[in-house]
């Protein structure tokens, strides 16, 4: 064909034609592939890992109860309670205690405040009069921490629970020593206490 002796007419014919042409081939290979799909959904929801003190300045929670006119000898008893409010068990949890102000009372870590806790299977009786609490355990005690310095960072704590919906009743018992000298005369120390769980180990679900 001499496509220089093709009319305009004859050019715009050929020109359909050829566009006719594409479509139609392009049709047979949309048609040429067989497909199938299924499909199906998941509800993923994450756990919840969560460490509760009971109610700050009641029975369940008199760590912000302050102390004045300590002298060495004397002892400091607060309780609290620490929950595990998620639901999730958790592996373990720690103490973290620092100093907001601070003095030989925090620093001191031989004469100065030395920290003591202990867990009671269930609630402790309270006795005394404010500030001065005492506490005593009609039920079983154990050691969550031994005599050690006010101040510690990531301190293990034993003899807990750690099942979620449980609450351990803590008494913690600070003693400024006998052996205090005159240098920790008239201090002040705010002690902070931030405690700590861990979420338990990681398992199929």
């Amino acid at each position: 064909m001499d496509l220089d002796r093709l009319t305009s007419r004859d050019r715009l014919a050929l020109s359909i034609a050829l566009i006719l042409v594409a479509v139609a081939l392009a049709g047979v290979g949309a048609f040429a592939a067989f497909t199938s799909s299924a499909s199906v959904s998941q509800s993923i929801t994450s756990g919840t890992v969560t460490i509760a003190l009971g109610a700050t300045g009641t029975a369940d929670n008199r760590l912000n109860i302050a102390a004045t006119g300590v002298v060495p000898g004397d002892t400091i008893q607060r309780a609290v309670n620490v929950s595990n409010t998620g639901n999730q068990d958790i592996a373990s949890i720690t103490l973290t205690t620092a100093a907001s102000a601070s003095s030989l009372l925090d620093t001191d870590a031989t004469d100065g405040l030395q920290m003591v806790i202990e867990r009671c299977s269930v609630a402790w009786t309270e006795g005394g009069s404010a500030p001065a609490y005492t506490y005593t355990c009609s039920g079983t005690t154990s050691t969550v921490l031994a005599s050690r310095a006010v101040i510690g960072s990531g301190l293990s704590l034993s003899n807990l629970g750690l099942t979620a919906g449980t609450t351990n009743h803590l008494r913690v018992t600070l003693t400024l020593p006998s052996t205090a000298g005159n240098t920790l005369q008239g201090l002040t120390s705010v002690i902070a206490y931030t405690f700590t769980g861990t979420q338990r180990a990681a398992t199929s679900k």
